[in-house]
């Protein structure tokens, strides 16, 4: 655990490229290797390509504000932005120093959405993925453990850390991470609405969110499962979730904390 509290929804990157390797062919253990040995160099097109992206995730990170800002509204309550830190290698956080083999990742103490613009060009370059909605699918995830910190979900969870054994705590990760993937849903079902959404941009983060579900990642890098070890959930309870904050644009139907079947 960080300083400030456990970072949250790291991994996405690296999940990401497993996403890519196995929608489009290849060996995930072999592109976890390729990822730590072989970093991309940097050049004028990846220089052009990382401005692009800057500005890319800055537009998405605006969209996830107006939403939330209007539905805190809706609700009572103030929003408070968080703010986006852009980074290469490692970085220093409220959580502690985090490598970028992390990937994006969110930390509560210092209220950050930590972005390596790297991966996403390591994610078009060599995988040739959907770039544009995955990158925004990831943002709007990490937001939505931003949304869990407003809301004092995050922070009740953290203090329940040190009473739990690792399974148990798993399990409470599990429910942390879908309802991520619920508000990421939330955010989409309103950016729609806005016309921010082009074709098949929602059925880009149904796939790709059966693609990172713990079960399938397992099979695929060390041929089982052991779901005591989960802490995303599973691909059919990840693409549900997401599905359900799409459809709904509720906030309220995002509790899995309280709910028997996730």
């Amino acid at each position: 655990m960080g300083r400030g509290g456990l970072a949250i929804g790291g991994g996405l990157g690296t999940v990401l490229l497993l996403v890519a390797a196995l929608i489009f062919g290849g060996d995930p253990r072999k592109i976890l290797e390729d990822a730590q040995n072989n970093p991309p160099q940097q050049t004028q097109q990846s220089q052009q390509q990382n401005d692009e992206g800057k500005q890319f995730v800055a537009s998405v990170l605006g969209s996830t504000e107006d939403v939330w800002g209007q539905l805190f509204q809706q609700n009572g309550r103030q929003y408070r932005k968080p703010k986006l830190v852009l980074f290469t290698g490692d970085v220093d956080s409220a959580c502690g120093q985090t490598s970028a083999a992390v990937g994006p990742f969110y930390c509560p103490g210092d209220e950050k959405v930590y972005i390596d613009l790297s991966f996403y060009r390591e994610l078009k370059e060599r995988f040739r993925a959907p770039r544009d909605f995955a990158q925004a699918y990831v943002i709007a995830h990490e937001v939505g453990h931003h949304v869990q910190k407003l809301l004092g979900i995050s922070d009740r969870i953290d203090a329940q850390r040190r009473r739990m054994s690792e399974t148990e705590f798993n399990q409470l990760s599990v429910r942390l991470e879908l309802q991520a993937d619920f508000f990421a849903g939330v955010w989409a079902h309103y950016a729609e609405q806005k016309g921010l959404l082009e074709v098949g941009d929602v059925e880009e983060a149904l796939q790709a969110a059966t693609a990172i579900g713990d079960d399938r990642l397992q099979r695929e890098t060390q041929g089982y499962v052991v779901p005591d070890s989960f802490t995303h959930g599973t691909s059919e309870q990840r693409v549900r979730w997401f599905r359900k904050g799409y459809q709904t644009g509720d906030m309220r139907q995002g509790d899995t904390f309280n709910t028997r079947s996730l």
